[in-house]
């Protein structure tokens, strides 16, 4: 038994293997949620149903989501160019890092400035990160999914290092940074609610992606050299050019989220400020066959299912943790299935002797 390299990746078979993804992720989750005790139909309809039915829910669901929708972005566009990023961890944790950085030195800057280079910084910090892989990919055909995939535990060391050294918290003692100053917190986008600003700029992210993708001459490139790069280059196309581009772009997205989050969220950089986003950013965009509208709605709905695990573990009395479960044996069970999208089995039958 082989793999050998498809020459297409057809939409169909992404469909085909993300329905395979999710019906093993239920039968080896409604196994375990029946061994702690409670039904599986009721748990699964309590995470996701119950955040819907009150605005706090639904605010909590959109805050959850904001930061897959980046990855899931991220993700998406790479792949769709045939640039197989699973680095978008890595790239999330230098784009907080590189925020962090701008932000403990924003103290005399307004936050209509700091913030915006903050972003700044945590794209250029994702693009940074990413440029390694993506040249040893183009120059060299070294396959990106082992180089990108390697440089996440990379990316954890160096925030691991800067908080237990020269960023350690000096009042705290602990191994997080100071909390950054309070212009650089970024602004709620609807009141009342903790829904921040990052949200309206991920949906921004989106509409412009899909619009490059799906209407611009570039978009027509990148989708061609996704589809079949041997065709592609035959019929012209700068397919170095092409996959350069879309690997720094997705790992510049990858990084932002980073930023968002520090900007927005946790106002600090800390070693658990990533609990996976960028590998649940490879089931979404998986999920969601690639498709930017799709990467919006799966999202949202991962966002439901993380809300919706604590009503489920309050009214059933199963650990609280069964959503990160789920979400967990559905991205190995992805990721799993994600090689049949590139590559085929190829069986060879010795004949008897």
């Amino acid at each position: 038994m082989r793999l050998a390299l498809r020459e297409s990746q057809p939409t169909w078979r992404t469909f085909l293997l993300a329905g395979i993804a999710l019906l093993i992720t239920y039968l080896v989750t409604a196994g375990l949620i029946r061994w702690a005790g409670a039904n599986p139909f009721s748990a699964f309809e309590l995470m996701l149903t119950s955040p819907l039915k009150t605005s706090f829910g639904i605010g909590e669901v959109i805050l959850s989501a904001t930061p897959i929708i980046f990855t899931g972005l991220a993700v998406a566009l790479a792949f769709r160019a045939g640039y197989w990023n699973i680095g978008a961890e890595g790239q999330f944790l230098i784009g907080a890092a590189m925020a962090t950085f701008v932000g403990l030195h924003s103290n005399n800057l307004p936050g209509g400035v700091a913030i915006p280079l903050m972003l700044i910084a945590a794209a250029v910090g994702g693009a940074l990160w990413g440029v390694v892989p993506a040249i040893l990919r183009v120059r060299f055909g070294i396959d990106e999914v082992v180089t990108t995939l390697l440089l996440n535990p990379v990316a954890a060391l160096v925030v691991a290092g800067l908080l237990n050294g020269p960023w350690r918290n000096p009042e705290t003692q602990f191994p997080e940074s100071a909390r950054l100053p309070k212009q650089t917190d970024m602004p709620t986008l609807i009141p009342d609610t903790r829904i921040h600003l990052g949200f309206g700029i991920a949906i921004l992210l989106l509409l412009i992606v899909w619009f490059v993708i799906a209407r611009t001459p570039v978009g027509l490139k990148l989708r061609a050299v996704g589809s079949n790069l041997k065709a592609a280059r035959a019929s012209g196309v700068n397919v170095s050019r092409i996959l350069m581009g879309a690997a720094l772009s997705s790992a510049a997205i990858a990084g932002l989220a980073g930023g968002v989050e520090v900007s927005a969220v946790s106002h600090q950089l800390t070693n658990g400020i990533s609990p996976g986003f960028g590998y649940t950013g490879v089931i979404v965009a998986t999920l969601a066959a690639l498709t930017i509208p799709g990467v919006l709605l799966v999202a949202l709905l991962f966002g439901d299912l993380t809300v919706g695990s604590f009503t489920a573990s309050r009214i059933l009395q199963i650990p609280s943790t069964v959503g990160e479960v789920v979400q967990a044996v559905l991205m190995v069970s992805v990721i799993s299935v994600l090689v049949f999208r590139k590559y085929s089995i190829i069986l060879r039958v010795k004949a008897p002797q």
